[in-house]
């Protein structure tokens, strides 16, 4: 019997002109699709703009949103894992990406969630601490270890970090932590649903 591959979702956080999010999100992807354990989509949320008035409870969106809402619903319940890939903004993630999280719920639950956050001197690490208390919320699992870089627009040449071999090596270390909570929460899902 064949085991199909855990689908890995890699999603760009930044909807700002000029975001550098695409770049580190490609490399990240590159990357991740020669781990053995993953089939990689790319979702970046400038291609999925949700509006940032939510319905009430039990509300129907207009048609658009709720276009929108499906295609982006559809690639988050697919996947087994999530990366985000993310800058920070005032201390925080960005706005883009905290509403399209507190769009969905099931969609995030019992699934492991990786990291790889840039910026200046903070690396968007204080974006990330963030989104851990988020997705704890949300019955998703966060994995320690992360891919972060500092002042990210002088260690980037040609969409590839100048250090790749390093850079990889912590992708490598992140995607293996990802792969053992996927299996694990993938089984768990299909035994007892969430």
């Amino acid at each position: 019997m064949t085991v199909e591959p855990l689908n890995l979702a890699v999603i760009v956080g930044s909807v700002r002109d000029g975001r550098f999010g695409p770049t580190a999100a490609r490399w990240f992807a590159g990357v991740a699709r020669t781990h053995p354990d993953f089939r990689v989509e790319l979702v970046d949320l400038l291609d999925h703009p949700l509006p940032l008035v939510l319905p009430e409870p039990g509300g129907r969106p207009d048609a658009g949103t709720a276009e929108v809402r499906d295609a982006l619903g559809r690639k988050l319940a697919a996947a087994d894992a999530f990366v985000v890939v993310t800058p920070e903004y005032n201390h925080a993630p960005p706005a883009a990406l905290k509403n399209a999280i507190d769009w969905f719920n099931a969609e995030w639950n019992a699934k492991p969630v990786g990291f790889v956050s840039y910026g200046g001197a903070g690396a968007g690490l204080r974006a990330v601490e963030h989104l851990r208390h988020v997705f704890a919320e949300l019955h998703a699992t966060t994995v320690r270890e992360s891919v972060s870089f500092t002042n990210v627009w002088e260690l980037f040449d040609d969409g590839v970090p100048r250090d790749a071999a390093a850079g990889e090596a912590a992708v490598r270390v992140m995607l293996d932590r990802l792969s053992w909570w996927g299996w694990a929460l993938r089984a768990a899902r299909a035994a007892r649903p969430y």
